[in-house]
């Protein structure tokens, strides 16, 4: 097999459950072309995972930027009466946006997508909408912003469905753009050149896909978001469209004021919501809106410790996976980058609403941490638009690798495996990570870890936060 490489686990989670000394056969590209079960390791054809090993976790939702300013809003508002919330964040996150250069976002962001893949995620659907300069003037070209993230996703190794963001106007009514929101600001036809570009530079490479993202009912226009999604669509018929919709009571409110709908039913009531589409938070749904997007086929992206950080709410995940609902996670604002974490309080979220255990489990004697990783597995995937979230001949060659002597995971396996490591300790048990067949994490340690570090440490002390 001609640059590739064959990979031998003693345990492995394949697509109908764990089998033992299994050959992973992948292919120059990065897809599995063959998996045997019940082989025997052969040290010179073969390389030989240290652990168990499960699929990759994809991101569904990633702002790369605000990584630099994670923890940079945690103080009160001032003035009498202040109180904080998701809008007093916004406001910081649009003053910090003003300073990034093309040269700040890949140094973040490669920072970013390394702390990811040494976490466990192996793809990252990132949801860009930062096409200008500061001040909102354009690049030469347009889309300098966009390819510095695919560098930096190429640095860290990881997967990307880059989404550039349609962001039309400052609010509802046409509302003018606040200072900090003009280099966002963007028509249909920019847009699409974006999207064009980024398609043609990286043709064939399957590290990199491309769909689009309407910023939300708040931002953009009907017509302007059928023009993206048609000219998408015109390129690639199953590209992914992802839209922030419902996250904030005061968006419900505002749509209502505005549009006499709520947000997630103006958006199905005038696009055909299906399996392309993902609905990132969805926080506040009827149990009308619940019911119609679990049936759409669409995913809903949920980001728990970023909906905990803004104060955003809890998502309605019990009555939605009752109706057959999809969901994947995102770490969204990266104020923690853990898919660990996301899964965890996914479940708790719902524990300390119901004040009950185990509530997402399939029924009696099923794992909890099983539902939870295989259906954000499966929800990544559909999101990210790639062959992903299984190992299966045709998917990417995209796992991690358990470290089997740490405290959390010692003497579990199978099931217990997963439940341990989503349910218990602080400690990454990551050893490995495979992305497309190599190796990106070698003994928990990225293998660009140090001088990605070294360039992001320049950019953030140059900074003047």
């Amino acid at each position: 097999m001609t640059n590739g490489v064959t990979i031998f686990g003693d345990s492995i989670l394949l697509q109908d459950g764990w089998a033992r000394n299994v050959a992973i056969a992948v292919d120059a590209r990065g897809d599995i072309v063959s998996i045997d079960a019940g082989v025997t390791f052969e040290a010179e054809l073969m390389a030989r995972l240290p652990g168990p090993a499960i699929p990759g976790m994809p991101n569904l939702h990633s702002h790369a930027h605000q990584r630099a300013m994670a923890g940079m809003s945690e103080y009160r508002a001032s003035g009498v009466g202040a109180e904080d919330s998701f809008w007093t964040w916004r406001d910081v996150m649009h003053r910090f946006a003003e300073i990034v250069t093309p040269e700040i976002l890949e140094a973040v962001a490669s920072q970013l997508y390394v702390e990811m893949v040494k976490a466990g995620y192996t793809a990252v659907c990132e949801f860009h909408y930062m096409h200008h300069g500061p001040g909102g003037i354009p690049y030469d070209d347009p889309a300098e912003m966009s390819m510095a993230l695919v560098r930096a996703a190429a640095r860290a190794g990881i997967g990307i469905t880059l989404l550039p963001v349609l962001y039309q106007t400052g609010g509802y009514a046409g509302k003018e753009p606040n200072p900090g929101q003009r280099r966002f600001i963007s028509d249909p036809d920019l847009l699409l050149r974006i999207i064009d570009t980024v398609r043609t530079v990286h043709a064939g490479d399957p590290q990199v896909h491309v769909g689009v993202a309407p910023h939300s009912p708040r931002q953009v226009t009907k017509d302007g978001m059928k023009s993206v999604i048609d000219g998408l669509t015109a390129m690639d018929a199953h590209a992914p469209i992802h839209i922030h919709v419902a996250e904030q009571e005061n968006d419900v409110t505002e749509s209502l004021e505005f549009t006499a709908r709520r947000p997630v039913e103006w958006t199905m009531e005038n696009f055909d919501v299906d399996p392309r589409w993902c609905l990132i938070h969805a926080t506040h749904l009827t149990e009308q809106e619940t019911t119609a997007l679990a049936q759409s086929g669409a995913i809903a992206g949920l980001c728990p410790t970023t909906e905990a950080n803004l104060g955003d709410g809890i998502f309605p995940l019990l009555p939605y996976l009752a109706e057959g609902g999809r969901f994947g996670i995102g770490s969204d604002s990266h104020i923690s980058v853990s898919m660990i974490e996301e899964l965890r309080w996914l479940e708790y979220g719902q524990r300390l609403t119901k004040r009950r255990r185990n509530l997402t489990s399939e029924g009696p004697g099923e794992s909890t941490g099983v539902r939870l990783y295989d259906d954000a597995l499966r929800g990544g995937a559909q999101a990210s638009g790639r062959r992903l979230g299984k190992l299966g001949v045709g998917c990417r060659a995209d796992f991690i690798v358990l470290n089997p002597n740490n405290p959390q995971l010692v003497g579990r396996s199978a099931d217990r495996l997963i439940d341990s490591m989503v349910f218990s300790g602080n400690t990454s048990p990551v050893e490995e990570v495979w992305i497309a067949g190599k190796r990106q994490v070698v003994n928990g340690r990225h293998v660009r870890e140090q001088d990605t570090l070294d360039v992001y440490t320049g950019v953030i002390r140059s900074l003047d936060v």
